[in-house]
């Protein structure tokens, strides 16, 4: 059987971890693309490390930046790539407003130089963009394929834009190229910065004694959370069917932040009145009050269907921060350092 190769863009993020783990375990050659820094940011993938010495070595990492397209147009036409997962960005929401500039260069228009790269090198490659449910913002649900976006942060809009260049490439030059939009979607190794992860590192960290108080924003929003994992396996499945399309990725389901708390919360035995308080800093400028994804096209065509549903979620993340915090756990955590080992992977 022919071995395919694929490139990852973000592949030291969450998803870009996980979707690594699921194409090298179907046997592929891993590809990644990874920013120069003066610390490691590698430690999501450390337990995929080979030494690229190694004959059976098949996950290898590039040195690239999203906003340089002519490294990007080199490195996909030397490695030559079957498949290409753009999955990086600047991802935070609220982040976005304050650097809503930087969140269009790199959550936007790299985009359009990866694409432009595929056309102007004539790669016959299959491309993924990681498409947000934050595109549509202000429109109520739930939200398919068919929902007109109203994006409310730069991210948000930002992804629109990457999502309407990507339909335009498919349609004017006849590129593989599809949109995942996917709802939210979490895991321990979600980003300590994001919701998810912080409310389930405050629980496991005030259950043992390490905190006392977790300061929130609006616990009145009300999101679709999945488990970052199965989201990744429909990654996949979009980019093996025979004719491109768009699909929308959720449960179906809807929590409100405060949900999210209480399940966490409730989870170690605390009320999390007695912990949480408010603090109007995290707060947006413009909200996205209710996000709940239809994902019956995903399910029809892809055969794809979530099994971890929020409450589920919760449990998950804050028993993986409980045994990080002092015992054994099944799933690797970013922890605060990297091995220096896994820099001999990445090629210049």
């Amino acid at each position: 059987m022919t071995v395919k190769t694929a490139l990852i863009t973000g592949i030291t993020g969450q998803d870009g971890s996980y979707l690594a783990e699921l194409l090298l375990q179907k046997g592929y050659v891993v590809h990644g693309i990874v920013r120069r820094a003066s610390t490691f940011n590698t430690q999501r993938i450390e337990h995929l490390y080979r030494d690229p010495h190694d004959p059976e070595a098949r996950l290898f990492l590039h040195y690239g930046d999203l906003t340089d397209g002519t490294r990007i147009a080199g490195l996909l036409e030397r490695l030559q790539p079957d498949e290409v997962y753009h999955l990086a960005a600047q991802s935070h929401v609220r982040v976005s407003f304050d650097e809503p500039e930087f969140t269009g260069n790199t959550t936007g228009l790299s985009t359009t130089r990866l694409l432009e790269a595929i056309r102007s090198t004539n790669l016959p490659c299959r491309f993924y963009q990681a498409s947000s449910s934050e595109m549509f913002g202000a429109v109520p649900p739930p939200q398919n394929e068919d929902t007109p976006f109203h994006p409310r942060s730069p991210y948000g809009v930002a992804k629109v834009y990457a999502y309407w260049v990507t339909r335009n490439y498919r349609e004017a030059y006849g590129i593989y190229a599809v949109n995942g939009i996917l709802f939210n979607h979490e895991s321990a190794r979600r980003g300590p910065t994001f919701v998810t992860r912080k409310v389930a590192m405050a629980a496991a960290r005030i259950k043992a004694g390490l905190q006392s108080e977790l300061y929130m924003g609006n616990l009145e929003a009300r999101r679709d959370w999945g488990y970052a994992p199965e989201y990744v396996e429909a990654m996949w499945r979009m980019l093996q069917q025979d004719q491109p399309d768009d699909y929308v990725v959720a449960t179906g389901t809807s929590y409100s932040v405060r949900d999210f708390v209480e399940h966490c919360f409730a989870h170690v035995g605390l009320d999390w009145r007695d912990h949480v308080r408010f603090d109007e800093r995290y707060l947006r400028p413009s909200e996205v009050d209710d996000l709940v994804g239809d994902a019956s096209k995903a399910n029809r065509v892809l055969g794809w269907r979530p099994r971890v549903l929020t409450p589920e979620l919760a449990r998950l993340m804050v028993d993986a921060e409980l045994a990080a915090l002092g015992g054994t756990r099944a799933e690797p955590v970013p922890a605060s350092g990297a091995s220096s080992a896994l820099l001999t992977a990445v090629m210049t």
